[in-house]
């Protein structure tokens, strides 16, 4: 509509002339972003989109459904709506995450013609004039198209219709040309013939290293995320991503990393390029070795880089204190190589050896306000109360929420008749009923 009648419509309407140079360079800003994130081979897919062969990186952000809502999270945290789509083919991925998704979807592998179907022609990336002739002719649906004779559409409507839609289905290749960034360390090698065995493979990826370490080197640089990259002779990409706790550039444990990925490679008829990348990579200074007279600090960071490049590196953290006196407020994840920020636990009243994820209730009979309960059932067992230390009060954070103003939770430690301790609380001061129920939760289990 005109912008006049726009802002009789809507008082205050902020009217920004359009600057298409700057949409496209802030995609390609935000498709390296996600590339150093998520994925090895990413590309803008204009005008607001990007296209991800997430192959071989996936299983480091625990799957797919993990890695479209972490990445859609990231998204929203940082200001921009967006939806994202899992699919076998680029055709499919872009129609589902545009016309499917909400805001994440994962499409069953193999089942792409199903999922395709009720959609709008649109979602083919047809131009509009074709869109519009089709729906003359009575097509509204993916579905209708499919199963139709190609000759006469095509005599119509050229060859771009059933392209689009051999794309989207995986019958005809749709390869993905990645970013790269300024500055960029990689380097590569093209092969006279084809390789597809493992072991030759695996020489390659030896060779490629090494001299990705020296350029690394020169740069006073180490990686953190090393992505390999394998052209196949029919135009398919074939993906590896390592992740590493720390800056490395010792060509050893990344030759290892790599090389424990390569079943993951399908070679096809052969592999005719490969690419070595850096897609993430902070400075790495020199360091004194240790002394021969002193016993060396052991070494992490190995086993942690084989742990979670085999499980993913959301599976691999250690636990650390938050000042809070919620207890389960207390702790967060943080990587297994990170600072230690010097936070402890209050050391005045013990914690229990395992948190339960939720408090789960219990029945008990205890004597108010403040005595312990003399027996409790948990789980469909009944437990004699022998022994109990408290009342531990904690009150609640006052600042996070109105319900908690009042809020009240009084702990004990309790023995049962086999030795067995828990951390029970009631959720009350045992008087006031504005303070909470006044029921009985376990929240814990004592070693």
């Amino acid at each position: 509509m005109p912008v006049a009648t726009a802002q009789a419509l809507v008082p205050g309407l902020v009217v920004v002339p359009a600057d298409p140079a700057a949409d496209a360079a802030s995609l390609e800003r935000l498709a390296v972003w996600v590339m150093q994130r998520l994925s090895p081979v990413v590309a803008a897919d204009p005008p607001d989109g990007l296209v991800l062969d997430t192959t071989g990186a996936d299983h480091l952000q625990g799957g797919e459904a993990a890695m479209l809502e972490a990445l859609v999270g990231r998204l929203v945290m940082s200001g921009v709506a967006a939806r994202a789509a899992v699919a076998d083919t680029w055709g499919a991925a872009h129609a589902l995450a545009r016309h499917g998704a909400a805001p994440t979807l994962v499409a069953a592998p193999g089942a792409a013609e199903v999922a395709l179907a009720p959609l709008p022609l649109r979602a083919l990336r047809l131009p509009p004039a074709t869109v519009a002739g089709l729906h003359t002719l009575g097509f509204t649906r993916i579905g209708d198209l499919l199963g139709q004779p190609r000759a006469p559409l095509t005599r119509r409507f050229g060859p771009g219709l059933w392209r689009r839609i051999d794309q989207a289905l995986g019958t005809a290749a749709e390869p993905i040309e990645p970013v790269r960034p300024d500055g960029l360390v990689e380097v590569r090698r093209v092969f006279a013939e084809p390789i597809a065995a493992a072991e030759t493979i695996a020489r390659y990826i030896g060779k490629l290293v090494v001299a990705l370490c020296a350029q690394m080197e020169e740069r006073g640089l180490g990686v953190r995320r090393l992505d390999l990259l394998c052209h196949r002779i029919d135009n398919q990409v074939q993906t590896v991503r390592i992740g590493l706790a720390r800056p490395v550039r010792d060509p050893q444990p990344l030759t290892r990393l790599l090389c424990a990925r390569i079943e993951t490679i399908d070679p096809g008829y052969g592999i005719e390029i490969m690419v070595l990348a850096a897609t993430l990579a902070e400075p790495l200074e020199a360091r004194q070795a240790a002394s021969l007279l002193e016993a060396p600090a052991p070494d992490l960071a190995g086993l942690i880089d084989t742990l979670a490049n085999r499980v993913g590196a959301g599976a691999v953290y250690r636990i650390v204190a938050v000042p809070s006196d919620v207890p389960e407020r207390s702790v967060r994840r943080i990587p297994a190589l990170a600072e230690d920020a010097g936070d402890g636990w209050p050391s005045h009243w013990p914690r229990p050896a395992r948190l339960l994820p939720r408090p789960e209730p219990i029945e008990t009979l205890a004597l108010l306000p403040d005595h312990p309960p003399a027996w409790f059932a948990w789980k469909g067992v009944r437990r004699r109360v022998r022994r109990a230390d408290g009342p531990e009060r904690i009150f609640g954070e006052w600042w996070t929420r109105d319900a908690e103003r009042t809020a009240v939770r009084d702990y004990f430690r309790v023995e049962d008749d086999a030795g067995e301790r828990y951390w029970i609380y009631r959720a009350g001061d045992g008087e006031d009923a504005a303070t909470g129920s006044h029921r009985w939760f376990l929240h814990g289990i004592f070693g």
